[in-house]
């Protein structure tokens, strides 16, 4: 069988998704750090992996994936008793609206490229990426937090197991929290992504746990 290699970055959010999927589905994986710092993500070998210099690219049963929410849900479909998404199409749109409104709303706005280019038009560069980040993490977080005030909602973000959902709201509360962005109102949200980092899966992908071994490239 092919090894799974994960091309990720450790602060990624979306390759964060992906490292936390595949600990849940126990699926071993071996991690090589593309440093968007440096911007080994424009370089030719990382864009023939993903066109679009984007981390992270996973290279399984034989293929190379991209774009992290396509890669989970193929996890979901090839994984027996993944749970990374429900049995129902209607429980699965909630998942997916959920992941949607972190992965495509919030997220993209607050990326590298985005808030660099932001930075760029300001006197004051590091004013701007703190106000920029407090605005639109914290305004897409309470309307997560909206959200999840259903029935739906369980010990995590649908139900009583880690979804998609879960596996993109934990990467965004790391982000929310490392830029100081006030959640006093998002007492719900902050409260199943503290339930998740208690479960081996999602504490094994922590940034702050890999990036000594990630840096060193191992």
């Amino acid at each position: 069988m092919d090894e799974t290699i994960l091309f990720d970055y450790w602060r990624s959010s979306a390759s964060y998704r992906v490292r936390i999927a595949l600990n849940l589905l126990e699926i071993p994986y071996r991690s090589v750090p593309v440093d968007l710092l440096q911007g080994a993500h424009r370089q030719p070998e990382h864009l023939a992996r993903n066109p679009q210099g984007l981390v992270p690219a996973l290279s399984i049963d034989g293929q190379l994936l991209t774009q992290s929410l396509a890669i989970i849900e193929y996890l979901a479909e090839t994984r027996e008793n993944s749970r990374l998404l429900p049995s129902t199409p209607l429980e699965r749109q909630r998942v997916r609206a959920l992941s949607h409104a972190i992965a495509m709303d919030i997220h993209p706005v607050c990326n590298l490229g985005v808030v660099s280019h932001v930075m760029r038009q300001s006197a004051n560069p590091e004013v701007a990426r703190l106000a920029w980040m407090h605005k639109f993490i914290g305004e897409g977080l309470k309307a997560i937090e909206t959200m999840l005030g259903c029935p739906e909602t369980g010990k995590f973000c649908h139900g009583d197991q880690p979804t998609m959902a879960d596996l993109c709201l934990v990467p965004q509360i790391y982000n929310a929290r490392r830029w100081g962005v006030d959640l006093s109102a998002c007492p719900r949200t902050t409260a199943i992504a503290d339930r998740c980092l208690d479960l081996p899966a999602f504490a094994k992908a922590h940034p702050d746990r890999l990036a000594p071994a990630i840096d060193a490239g191992r």
